[in-house]
This record gives structure tokens, sequence and C-alpha cells, in this order.
């Protein structure tokens, strides 16, 4: 996907170097920095999330009708 970003000019010259350095484009360099501040994308698997509830009081889907319940009352269209 294509985006447009301003980027000073002071901030192109400088990527420029880096890119012509590290024989990289200056769109790699900036996915790369882009990858780096959002970090590692966490994929989560049935082991790590199954019986996350399991100590709760209340069961989930009656949780999930006082929440539903909630957005109902906020909800008042008249």
């Amino acid at each position: 996907m294509r985006t447009l970003v301003d980027i000073p000019e002071a901030q192109i010259r400088r990527l420029d170097v880096r890119a012509k350095s590290a024989g990289r484009s200056r769109a790699a360099l900036i996915r790369e920095a882009i990858d780096r501040m959002l970090g590692p994308e966490e994929v989560l698997n049935v082991d790590q999330v199954f019986g996350l509830w399991g100590d709760q009081a209340m069961d989930g889907v009656e949780y999930q009708r006082r929440i539903r319940a909630e957005w109902d009352r906020e909800w008042d269209p008249d």
C-alpha cells in the first residue's frame, strides 16, 4: 500500500546517506523503522489464551449480557 508522508528535507538527506551506505532503498529503511517502532506482531495461539476467564466469578455469557445492557441504556435515540 502506498501512502504519502511529509518528511522534512533534513531528514530526507540523512535518510538518503544512510540508504546509500547500507545499499538499500529509502523506502526499505522507512519500512524497517516503522517495524521497529511498532514492535513485533504478537500472534496468540490457543494455549496462550485458553482458560483466561476461568478464575472469574461471573459466567462469561452473563458478563456479555450485562455489558450489552449498558450499551442499550446509553444508546437512546429518542
